[in-house]
């Protein structure tokens, strides 16, 4: 069903609302996983968990299971070799999983006026990749939408680091997954905000004769967390490149222009624009003949994103503002609290 939670897709939250039995295998039911403890609302619902981490294991009031969980998987599928779920649960999981590869498919392919959409960036690259390939990425809003929406085709073929969303990770990590292998294609996506904190890497890529593929989305400026401020009332504050503006002291200028190809030429890689999805397919299947890394910068649409399916991330909101944007976002806030759990 894929990824669950507040970077979930719409089939697995749909089966989590209303679950009646949970195996949590190895999880520590996260923010992100739980979707602020708002994932699983069945009144009867109940939980087991396999961890070896006694304090995980007890977790959401479940039954724990201290284990290793390849055993303890093994002794379950051996208690119960005969047991299936009713057809009418299964025909709902079938169906759902369905309506979301669909819309996977949709986002993939949105022909969206202009700058694509990320999603459609993230399609491109998909339908590039060989099945071996590694798809790679860190910080902001690229981990949540790709946890959605990458169909991950062979082990060890898909790198996250989304624990403390390390900017700069990605150009560094991608050469390391290289190294590791360097049979196959590693393809590293990241945004510009991430770009700008360690582009330098690229020459160390350059250096030692490490090929990746960096695919540069620029929608100037930090577009995941200036989305976040603005689901908070505040406007997406600082979160733009713009220059500081004279009249009124405040970074509400023009927009601050960086020449991405330029900055990835000077390091020592080739470099390909793309102004089109079209262009970025014909970039992407370029990339992968040329001697050494490769950048390729496309400037996508910030207003088009992945939806949320469902989910919810517990973000608090300032209780007292003078803004009426804040204010508004705070009742939100409160109503959208009352269905978190904690299954005591």
């Amino acid at each position: 069903m894929g990824a669950i939670g507040a970077t979930g897709t719409l089939a697995a939250n749909r089966l989590a609302h209303s679950a009646d039995l949970v195996i949590g295998i190895g999880t520590r039911y996260s923010d992100f996983t739980s979707a602020s403890m708002t994932a699983f609302q069945n009144s009867q619902v109940r939980f087991v968990n396999i961890n070896t981490a006694e304090f995980d294991a007890y977790k959401v009031g479940a039954i724990p299971v201290l284990a290793d969980a390849r055993v303890a998987l093994e002794q379950l599928a051996a208690a119960l070799p005969d047991y299936r779920v009713c057809a009418e649960y299964a025909a709902e999981a079938a169906r759902l999983k369905v309506e979301w590869e669909a819309e996977v498919d949709r986002l993939f392919h949105l022909n969206n006026p202009g700058r694509p959409a990320q999603s459609e960036v993230i399609g491109a690259i998909w339908e590039a990749s060989g099945p071996r390939d590694v798809l790679l990425s860190a910080a902001g809003s690229h981990p949540g939408d790709l946890h959605k929406l990458w169909r991950t085709r062979t082990p060890n073929g898909y790198h996250m680091e989304y624990g403390y969303s390390c900017m700069g990770y990605e150009i560094p990590a991608a050469i390391g997954a290289k190294m590791a292998d360097p049979t196959r294609e590693v393809y590293v996506f990241l945004g510009d905000g991430t770009y700008l904190m360690m582009p330098t890497e690229i020459t160390t890529s350059v250096q030692e004769g490490v090929k990746i593929v960096i695919v540069l989305v620029d929608n100037r400026g930090f577009a995941s967390i200036g989305a976040l401020s603005r689901s908070l009332g505040m406007g997406g504050f600082g979160t733009s490149y713009r220059l500081r503006s004279k009249a009124s002291g405040q970074l509400d200028g023009d927009p601050l222009t960086v020449d991405f190809v330029a900055n990835a030429r000077s390091l020592g890689a080739h470099a390909l624009k793309a102004a089109t999805l079209d262009e970025l397919k014909q970039a992407l299947q370029t990339a992968r003949t040329l001697d050494r890394t490769t950048v390729i910068v496309v400037e996508t649409d910030p207003a088009v994103g992945v939806p949320g399916y469902e989910s919810w991330w517990d973000v608090a909101v300032a209780e007292v503002s003078e803004m009426g944007s804040v204010r508004e976002a705070r009742v939100r806030y409160e109503e959208a609290r009352k269905r978190e759990r904690h299954y005591l």
